[in-house]
């Protein structure tokens, strides 16, 4: 970088800094810019600028993500009002001048601020701005943004990703993720306003707080999901992996008349610093121990856990004599074999990077299922759908409320069915074996790659283009581009193998600096007693291809 270059960045610097309203950024970028006069620490805060201002953080699925800190790569105050006027801007243009707008907050760093800001900018643009009064979960705002005819509804969460990230996530009316070409519309809007004209865009404090009443819509209408008659002996664990899950579970299960959780009280309340686990996923190694160890000294039948804004839903029980976590896959098929059990009406769905047993189990019960890419913005689309999930733990149990993933609704789905197995003698494990007695082992897993540097991931997805595998495990497989798109898939960034036992998936993450890459083997038919040895089979081969792809791939 020639001097000339680094001189602009700096220049670029102050004039963030001299329109930046947050004094916590603010004492950030002044530090920075102060060790640029200290030899010895030039050369690192330089990078450290060009990282803040290598451009404007995009927005991507469902919004923004991203670390926060000053600059236009990060989220902070500046980003956050570009957003909220971007949004405003091209609800305008649409048509939708003056409606109404839910905001809502998790219990991160900044994210009340954020919503407040938000708040007052959409005010100030004439929209009817309603704001929880407290930190809330997901789920919530996805449902209150259809139950107060809104127009749009903005979540202020990072969902699961590390401590120092936060997030702006955008519904439109119908409850429903933000999809192209909005996004991009939406995107285009928010470049309209630099630091330099959003100091400009008219603010207003008259938006309204909203209370309990939206936690109380929300939770009875849960309570209807559970008939009067259906058991409700369950003993369970729950952790809200110190995110703001914990009270509205409280309440749904209160209405819908389970026994109170055995709640993990270290991570039962909110902490944004997420103090027990290193990233507050509960599918990362680690995080659901404390669940577990509180489960077994319990005896408790099922362990539940939200991530921090809980609209995922993860499940732990014995399997094979062992507590662990179910696969996202396994609770999938759980949850849609048993939408198709009580028969509720409707399509069965899940994403491409998902098991392929749900379509069996659907196409077997002459139920039809549609396959979609990545991400709750298109399976919440499918027309008349029952259930719908993806493989990273996130589940749609009731689609005509919430047509988004929603841990709270799932968690009272799974309660209902651990109830009913447990009055009929039989549990989730018992289930499973079934299932896999009717259409075969399914065993899934992942190879997952975090990187720095955004231009592995390129080069990996480069790597496999160019010199795809012909035969995965000795069985042959059939390549596929899905940046070609299909039939029934438009074109993603994305690259299926297909075989006769083996279905795998390698694609960017939406939401995280990672490369993932989605393996599935299936084994055939198997009785209850063989369910141990064949589970043993299927997880030694997910090795053997979990390497064979790593080398595709050259991570």
């Amino acid at each position: 970088m020639t001097d000339t270059t680094d001189e602009k960045l700096v220049d670029e610097a102050r004039a963030w800094l001299a329109a930046d309203p947050d004094e916590d950024t603010r004492r950030h970028l002044q530090q920075q810019l102060n060790q640029l006069d200290d030899p010895s620490l030039r050369e690192d805060a330089l990078e450290q600028l060009r990282t803040q201002f290598s451009g404007f953080l995009q927005f991507g699925t469902a919004g923004l993500r991203g670390k926060t800190g000053p600059g236009p790569s990060n989220m902070n105050r500046l980003v956050v009002g570009a957003a909220a006027a971007g949004i405003g801007a091209w609800l305008n243009e649409h048509g939708h001048a003056g409606g109404k707008v839910l905001i809502g907050y998790d219990a991160r760093w900044k994210s009340d601020e954020f919503a407040r800001d938000s708040a007052e900018i959409l005010a100030g643009q004439g929209f009817e701005v309603l704001l929880t009064a407290e930190t809330t979960a997901t789920p919530l705002v996805a449902f209150g943004t259809r139950h107060f005819e809104c127009v749009a509804g903005i979540v202020v969460t990072a969902s699961h990703n590390p401590p120092q990230d936060n997030g702006y996530k955008v519904y439109l009316g119908d409850g429903s993720q933000i999809i192209p070409p909005t996004d991009g519309e939406i995107a285009a809007h928010i470049q309209n306003f630099p630091p330099e004209k959003l100091k400009d865009v008219k603010r207003s404090p008259n938006y309204h707080l909203v209370g309990d009443e939206l936690q109380d819509a929300y939770t009875s209408h849960a309570a209807t999901l559970v008939p009067d008659d259906a058991p409700r002996d369950v003993v369970w664990v729950h952790s809200a992996m110190h995110g703001v899950g914990s009270k509205p579970m409280r309440a749904v299960v209160r209405a819908t008349s389970f026994p109170a959780a055995i709640e993990v009280p270290e991570q039962a309340e909110p902490d944004a610093d997420f103090p027990t686990v290193a990233f507050p996923n509960p599918e990362e190694k680690g995080a659901i121990d404390l669940a577990l160890a509180l489960a077994k000294s319990e005896g408790a039948d099922v362990v539940i856990a939200n991530d921090p804004d809980a609209d995922r839903c993860a499940v732990a029980t014995r399997i094979d004599g062992r507590w662990r976590m179910l696969t996202g896959d396994e609770l999938g098929a759980l949850l849609g074999d048993y939408t198709i059990r009580t028969g509720a009406p409707g399509v069965l769905a899940n994403s491409v990077v998902s098991s392929t047993l749900l379509r069996k189990i659907a196409h077997a019960a002459g139920r039809k299922h549609v396959t979609t890419l990545t991400g709750f913005k298109w399976i919440g689309r499918v027309p008349d759908m029952a259930f719908g999930y993806e493989e990273a733990i996130g589940y749609c149990c009731d689609p005509r409320t919430v047509p988004d993933k929603d841990g709270l609704t799932a968690a009272v789905t799974v309660l209902r069915l651990v109830a009913e197995l447990k009055a009929q003698g039989q549990t989730l494990e018992d289930r499973l074996n079934e299932i896999s007695a009717t259409h075969g082992l399914h065993a899934t897993s992942q190879l997952s790659v975090r990187v720095e540097d955004l231009s592995e991931i390129v080069d990996a997805m480069e790597r496999l283009r160019a010199n795809p595998p012909t035969h995965l495990l000795e069985e042959p497989v059939a390549y596929h581009d899905l940046l070609k798109g299909s039939d029934t898939l438009p074109p993603t960034d994305g690259v299926e193998l297909t075989g006769e036992s083996i279905h795998v998936v390698a694609r960017p993450s939406g939401t995280e600096p990672k490369l993932k890459c989605y393996l599935e083997v299936v084994l055939p038919p198997v009785d209850s007693a063989e369910g141990t040895a064949a589970r043993t089979l299927a997880a030694g081969l997910l090795n053997g291809l979990r390497e064979q792809m790593a080398e595709a791939l050259g991570v």
